[in-house]
């Protein structure tokens, strides 16, 4: 297969993921390899009566929980934290009390920094968690738009309303919860608004012009694009003020080149040492072929259900919003379907992307 043979079909998969599912109203796909000679940046649908373009910022999700565990991993660098720390360090409030209380007993003290990275603190989560009494915390976000959420606020809701589910490090449960207090704990640290932060170490020196924090900050370059539409359900849910409640577990809005920008100086080690990001690999099972260490998703293999072709690190969201890099063919995939609860769809996508490409590489 020729590269303007494969191209052409990856275009072409694009272009029909987008037209037979009528709920995606617009989406994005950046292929990017140096070794293959390759750079797609596409776009398809709208934003009301605009086009959707390949430079337009939309919302990463869960993919910020990366850009969170890269700022620890910066200050772990400056000597100013561990993974080792417990998150009781940080705070001389009331926030934390009674947190964690499983099965009656109280192991906040006992949750570590790296507990919260990869998800087996045993906190809550309050996006997906369903509380004890009340509405579930996506009603609220959609029967309340206009509410701001703080970080605090949300941590509060989380402890008042859910439960926990085991003791720190003897398990997995995704927690969004768990996030929030890490940009708390970032913003303790650096005297910085999270936001600042995220500018002063990451944006500003990979040159992220269109990136930001939402209902937080504004890009240091504003797109000539609007953000891009994104909807739950039927809802398009992008003026909301409430989105502002996803802070440092994915509150960040860029672009598909910004996102490259960052990936790429995470690839080749030029914002974070190696044996710090090798450290970062501490995997917990995050379902079948899937294992999550510090803000990072890795496909692995696993015979006759996930081949190894598909081998690749980084993060996703449920937006269907994904970054992955795949090593084996030196391939950056990025991309966004804008749908809550389209996370899946969004990793078919990139998996079928994946088995264009390595046709291409091994014809």
């Amino acid at each position: 297969m020729k590269k303007e043979e494969a191209k052409a079909l990856i275009e072409n998969l694009f272009r029909k993921k987008v037209q037979k599912d009528r709920k995606i109203h617009n989406a994005y796909l950046l292929v990017h390899s140096e070794k293959l000679g390759i750079h797609m940046n596409m776009a398809k649908g709208s934003t009301g009566s605009i086009p959707a373009n390949p430079q337009q910022p939309y919302f990463i999700a869960s993919i910020g929980k990366l850009f969170t565990s890269v700022l620890i991993g910066i200050l772990l660098e400056k000597g100013k934290i561990s993974y080792q720390d417990t998150i009781t360090q940080y705070f001389n409030d009331d926030l934390l009390s009674n947190l964690h209380v499983y099965r009656g007993n109280d192991y906040t003290n006992h949750i570590k920094i790296k507990h919260l990275l990869n998800h087996t603190s045993g906190l809550h989560d309050y996006f997906e968690d369903k509380p004890k009494q009340g509405k579930p915390m996506i009603d609220i976000l959609i029967d309340e738009p206009s509410r701001f959420w703080t970080p605090q606020e949300v941590i509060r809701w989380s402890r008042d309303n859910l439960k926990s589910h085991f003791p720190p490090g003897k398990g997995f449960h995704y927690s969004d919860t768990g996030y929030h207090i890490l940009g708390l704990i970032i913003e303790k640290i650096t005297t910085k608004p999270f936001h600042e932060a995220l500018k002063h170490y990451i944006f500003q020196p990979l040159g992220m012009n269109h990136s930001y924090l939402l209902h937080y900050s504004e890009p240091m370059v504003k797109s000539q694009y609007p953000v891009a539409d994104f909807y739950i359900g039927n809802i398009n849910a992008t003026q909301y003020r409430s989105l502002g409640i996803d802070y440092a577990g994915g509150g960040i809005v860029a672009t598909a080149e910004d996102l490259l920008k960052f990936m790429r100086a995470l690839v080749k080690h030029e914002i974070l040492r190696e044996d710090t990001f090798e450290k970062m690999k501490d995997w917990a099972k995050f379902s079948i072929g899937i294992d999550y260490g510090y803000g990072l998703m890795n496909f692995k293999t696993i015979p006759l259900l996930m081949p190894e072709k598909y081998n690749v690190w980084g993060n996703a969201g449920s937006i269907g919003a994904f970054m992955f890099y795949h090593p084996a063919m030196d391939i950056y995939l990025i991309g966004n379907l804008n749908h809550f609860r389209y996370h899946s769809k969004g990793i078919r996508l990139m998996f079928k992307t994946i088995d264009i490409l390595s046709k291409y590489v091994c014809s």
